[in-house]
């Protein structure tokens, strides 16, 4: 298996393992009922949609 290479920096730009774990939690399950209500079929799995917009808020 192969790490997603976000996963790095967001470690280390998180103070708590166990607040980057939740805060990425929270986001797909949002993402994922969003996605339900819709009717939309996800592609990609919600926790790499998450870890994504995340990284994508710290690096702005």
């Amino acid at each position: 298996m192969m790490l997603n290479p976000v996963i790095g920096k967001l470690i280390n730009s998180y103070e708590s393992r166990y607040q980057l774990v939740t805060d990425i939690a929270k986001l797909a399950r949002k993402i994922s009922e969003k996605a339900d209500e819709e009717g939309k079929v996800l592609v990609e799995k919600p926790v790499n949609t998450a870890m994504d917009e995340i990284y994508s808020r710290i690096e702005d």
